[in-house]
């Protein structure tokens, strides 16, 4: 004898479906409805090893940046390199922390903030075009990096010589893809750092 399965359901009652994935997320449990389950989860809490191990490295290689702006007297590298050290040293596995993405991004992004400061004042306007271009190029170049972006509104904002501007962020970014490369040989349980070089 066979079942007919093409009952009427009530509104927002899902179809029956073999016996293992009868249970739908949004069926009613002991303590009433559920919620539907979310796509995404937030990331694990790392080890304390593994945090002090990150941070350490982070700021260990941020101080050296300060230092090395103190004595060029080129303070303004360290809001866009503070964000980049906190991707390849936190998140050393994704596309924005890789070499190719650190270099390439920030030195797109000083070249948008030039050219849009050439075009326009250094107002709060321009700035957010020249992090509007930023995004667009490094997208285009494969080397996506958000704080280049802020290197960008740096640029326009602060108006720093290209001269002595871009050589030192071209350093910067080399120093800090180094110190992270070095950073993860340290400790042997640490993800090792680039996942690719170009």
């Amino acid at each position: 004898m066979s079942t007919d399965t093409t009952t009427a359901l009530s509104p927002g009652t899902a179809p029956a479906g073999p016996p293992s994935t009868a249970v739908s997320s949004a069926a009613p449990g002991p303590e009433g409805p559920r919620r539907p389950r979310m796509a995404g989860r937030a990331p694990a809490r790392p080890a304390p090893a593994a945090a002090v191990h990150s941070v350490s490295a982070a700021t260990a290689a941020l101080l050296g940046l300060v230092a090395l702006g103190a004595l060029l007297h080129e303070p303004v590298l360290i809001p866009p390199l503070a964000a980049s050290a906190a991707l390849v040293h936190c998140a050393p596995a994704l596309p924005l922390a890789q070499p190719r993405s650190v270099v390439v991004g920030h030195l797109l992004g000083a070249a948008a903030g030039y050219a849009v400061a050439a075009a326009a004042s250094g107002s709060a306007w321009a700035a957010a075009v020249a992090a509007g271009v930023t995004l667009a190029l490094t997208t285009l170049a494969r080397t996506p990096h958000s704080p280049a972006c802020a290197t960008a509104v740096v640029v326009v904002l602060q108006a720093p010589a290209p001269g002595r501007f871009v050589p030192l962020l071209l350093g910067s970014t080399v120093l800090l893809v180094l110190t992270a490369f070095a950073a993860s040989r340290v400790r042997r349980a640490a993800p090792k750092y680039p996942a690719y070089w170009w």
